[in-house]
């Protein structure tokens, strides 16, 4: 049977609810309906509903949805049942705050090594390896690596994304501020800038 293709638009909610349900089961919440679900998200119970449906529903009519399974089946889909090596190239503010960030560990995301021209400035923890960018290559052909995320200048972003890909990573998170787009390879491209223009639009909007 031919895989049923998702909408980018449901992929983009899920990591909203899985928060949501991960709160809500935190607050010891057993039980919630798609009533319930829609107000906290901003959405219709239709909606929901029809997001649900694209893998299989996960509720039953007159009782709702387990707040606990919801958070089983969310980490299922969203692959968080695993665990995934990263390499960081770029050594510089970005990428070593994403190093010296212990929370991904619990999550099962592990930061392998960080790479970078100039290795003397790069402080990250004692399990974190340092490596000049040169030995990108040689590092990841002898260590499994799902993703590497970029936080290089954006004049060298495209470039260090194609040595990524010759690495045979499939999958990039991108800080450097600039868009990269590459066949064969899972791009998310995140712009820091963008939540921050949105909040001085909001309060200039305010004042008009």
């Amino acid at each position: 049977m031919e895989k049923q293709k998702i909408s980018t638009a449901v992929i983009n909610r899920l990591p909203a609810y899985l928060r949501l349900f991960s709160e809500l089961e935190e607050k010891g919440v057993a039980h919630v309906s798609s009533n319930e679900i829609s107000e906290m998200m901003g959405t219709t119970a239709s909606q929901v509903r029809q997001d649900f449906s694209n893998f299989g529903g996960f509720g039953r009519q007159g009782y709702g949805y387990d707040v606990k399974y919801l958070c089983e089946q969310m980490q299922s889909i969203l692959g968080l049942d695993k665990t995934y090596n990263l390499v960081i190239v770029g050594g510089g503010k970005i990428g070593q705050a994403l190093a010296n960030y212990g929370g991904y560990d619990k999550l099962g995301f592990y930061i392998k090594a960080v790479f970078d021209k100039e290795v003397w400035h790069v402080r990250v923890p004692s399990h974190i390896d340092v490596f000049d960018t040169e030995k990108l290559a040689d590092y990841t052909a002898k260590n499994k690596i799902d993703i590497a995320i970029i936080c290089t200048p954006k004049e060298v972003a495209l470039e260090t994304a194609k040595k990524i890909k010759d690495c045979g990573i499939k999958a990039i998170w991108n800080f450097a501020s600039q868009e990269i787009k590459l066949d064969g390879v899972h791009v998310e491209n995140v712009h820091l800038n963008e939540s921050l223009f949105l909040l001085t639009y909001k309060i200039n909007s305010e004042q008009n």
